[in-house]
């Protein structure tokens, strides 16, 4: 006759509720340390692994036929520590998800503007770029209207091609001009990777997962934002620092402004009713196949097994 498997439905909600504990602290472990997935990962793991190993160990241990001192012992102290353990982890970790949540519409709000104002410094060049285009026109103008009264200015702009018109020539610069402030790694390349293809690209992927509130990703744009952004407004400010022939222009400048996300995501408080709440429950589930766990016909009951003259109950199968 085959055996019967001695995982059961109640282990197997054991196991369950394990592992939704261990995934709110992942969680929370995510938040707490910024976006550091395999950190928090291993250590939900961990987590999930010692917590159900220790609450199926009581289990197996109150069924044993024999060695019932030492059984019970062992038994009685894998609750103590999974209780201690599983208390100091719903005291610590396992809350600080809730506690971030609660704080939810103040770092959405905060990561929103954040991603704005990165997405308008693409607009503030462009509209650098075309002011500058705008005002070497009118120089170019300028200098070819008073080319007989300021022939020097219109050497210094390098006008003076043979059988080019001045017209011509002010249309080669301005387009010179426009190319060097748009290079083809800026944007409407065909494979879409130019630095404001990519940026705007990623900024918009980011704000959905912001707006969605996507707990993964949340502390990673925290994170990656304020790089990914100053990164690409060096590349804008490297752009600009172009000059054509007698060009007098300033440099691109833009101000990001981040709000501070980091002390939301990683400020420990006491927890409140709700993750308490969860906790014992969970705390019951895991418990809960220990708990209808039926002894072995051959225990002979607390007291006997304690008196101190019995000495042949250790021995017995």
């Amino acid at each position: 006759m085959m055996k019967a498997s001695s995982f059961s439905l109640a282990d197997l909600l054991s196991l369950l509720a394990a592992v939704a504990f261990g995934f709110i602290c992942f969680l929370g472990l995510n938040f707490l340390t910024e976006g550091d997935l395999t950190s928090s990962i291993l250590i939900a793991l961990g987590i999930v692994f010692i917590l159900e190993g220790l609450a199926y160990a009581a289990k197996r241990l109150k069924t044993a036929r024999k060695y019932f001192k030492l059984t019970i012992i062992a038994e009685v102290l894998s609750i103590i520590l999974f209780t201690v353990l599983f208390f100091f982890i719903s005291r610590s970790v396992f809350p600080h998800y809730f506690t971030v949540c609660d704080k939810k519409e103040e770092i959405k709000e905060k990561l929103s503007s954040s991603i704005d104002g990165a997405t308008r410094m693409f607009e503030e060049y462009e509209s650098y770029a075309a002011d500058r285009e705008s005002l070497y026109e009118a120089k170019l103008k300028s200098v070819v209207a008073a080319k007989k009264a300021c022939p020097s200015d219109y050497k210094d702009y390098g006008f003076g091609a043979e059988g080019i018109s001045d017209k011509d020539q002010i249309d080669n610069k301005l387009t010179t001009l426009h190319l060097d402030l748009f290079p083809s790694n800026y944007s409407g390349t065909a494979s879409q990777a130019g630095t404001k293809d990519i940026a705007i690209k990623w900024l918009n992927s980011q704000k959905a997962v912001v707006e969605d509130w996507k707990a993964i990703g949340i502390p990673v744009i925290a994170k990656e934002l304020p790089q990914s952004a100053s990164n690409w407004r060096s590349k804008l400010i490297e752009y600009s620092k172009v000059r054509e022939q007698g060009e007098i222009a300033r440099d691109f400048s833009y101000e990001l402004t981040f709000g501070d996300v980091s002390s939301l995501l990683t400020e420990k408080k006491r927890p409140k009713t709700l993750p308490v709440i969860i906790s014992i429950v969970i705390w019951a589930l895991m418990l809960f196949s220990w708990l209808i766990t039926e002894r072995d016909s051959r225990f002979p009951g607390f007291k006997r097994v304690f008196r101190k003259d019995d000495n042949t109950l250790d021995n017995e199968l």
